[in-house]
């Protein structure tokens, strides 16, 4: 295939960093009218709908192998609790010492498959710049680090086994697999959630804002995401994660013309520089 019409996954990352960002806007409308489990069911439930309409994954769940059957389950079991958490993180504890803690999973699998010094340097750029960019503070309830290092530990397991979802060699694709996993997700997330839920799901606003917070947060993310993944090592891709708050940052002066500060820029070209600068045997030799 010719390279010049390739998408470099950077740009399915970013476009899944913006989508990223776009949730959390739904969600305050949620949390006005539902409780944080509430957020979560509602939120994975109206994704896997999307999924159910427009890919009809249970007829890929029937068709790959039982090894495969095992790893969509487990990735489902992994999106629920890792939005779970991340929900009675942030109701806890500032977004951006929830945010640093959940790089911190990202960091080791980078440090892991780091095998250049050049990516080390790109490793250490991004470190720093998350850490500054996020401004995280050691602050807040016990409650919320306990769920906050919970949603670090399934954003390694997310990773690890979405990258292997994405990377699988068999006859059905990836979004299909992944749309499979988000039913079971949505299973998974029901005995949760739904009591928490139940309440909103005769208000129209709360509706349509958990429809929005599906969409942009568990269904498009997540996509691009498989996109980027097929391209990329598990490493690098680790190493993009910290495009996430370099992107909200972005995002934020464009769209609501919040001006950074010195630290906040500073940051964020450290972050961009480091991903510019990693190199990736399996994307070159594609």
């Amino acid at each position: 295939m010719n390279r010049s019409y390739q998408i470099p996954p950077q740009l399915y990352f970013v476009a899944s960093a913006i989508f990223h960002y776009l949730g959390p806007s739904f969600a305050v409308l949620l949390f006005a009218r539902v409780s944080v489990d509430g957020v979560a069911w509602m939120r994975i439930i109206s994704a896997a709908l999307i999924f159910a309409v427009w890919r009809k994954p249970w007829n890929t769940f029937r068709q790959v192998a039982l090894k495969v059957r095992y790893l969509i389950i487990a990735l489902g079991i992994t999106f629920a609790f890792m939005n779970y958490s991340f929900y009675y993180a942030i109701h806890k504890l500032p977004l951006g010492t929830v945010a640093a803690i959940e790089f911190i999973g990202p960091v080791l699998l980078a440090l892991i498959g780091t095998k250049t010094l050049r990516n080390l340097f790109a490793l250490a750029l991004t470190t720093t710049g998350v850490w500054f960019l996020t401004d995280a503070r050691i602050e807040g309830e016990l409650e919320g680090f306990f769920w906050a290092f919970v949603n670090s530990i399934c954003f390694i397991v997310y990773i690890i086994l979405a990258h292997r979802l994405a990377s699988i060699d068999t006859k059905t694709k990836s979004v299909d697999r992944l749309g499979a996993s988000m039913i079971f997700a949505a299973i998974m997330i029901t005995p949760l959630g739904i009591d928490g839920a139940l309440p909103a799901l005769s208000d129209a606003i709360a509706i349509v804002a958990g429809i929005g917070v599906g969409i942009s947060s568990s269904v498009i993310p997540y996509v691009l995401d498989q996109l980027a993944m097929s391209k990329l090592s598990r490493a690098t891709y680790a190493l993009f994660v910290a495009l996430l708050p370099a992107t909200a940052v972005i995002i934020g002066v464009i769209v609501l013309k919040q001006i950074p500060s010195w630290v906040e820029v500073v940051a964020v070209a450290s972050i961009i520089l480091g991903v510019l600068i990693v190199q990736d045997k399996r994307q070159e030799s594609t």
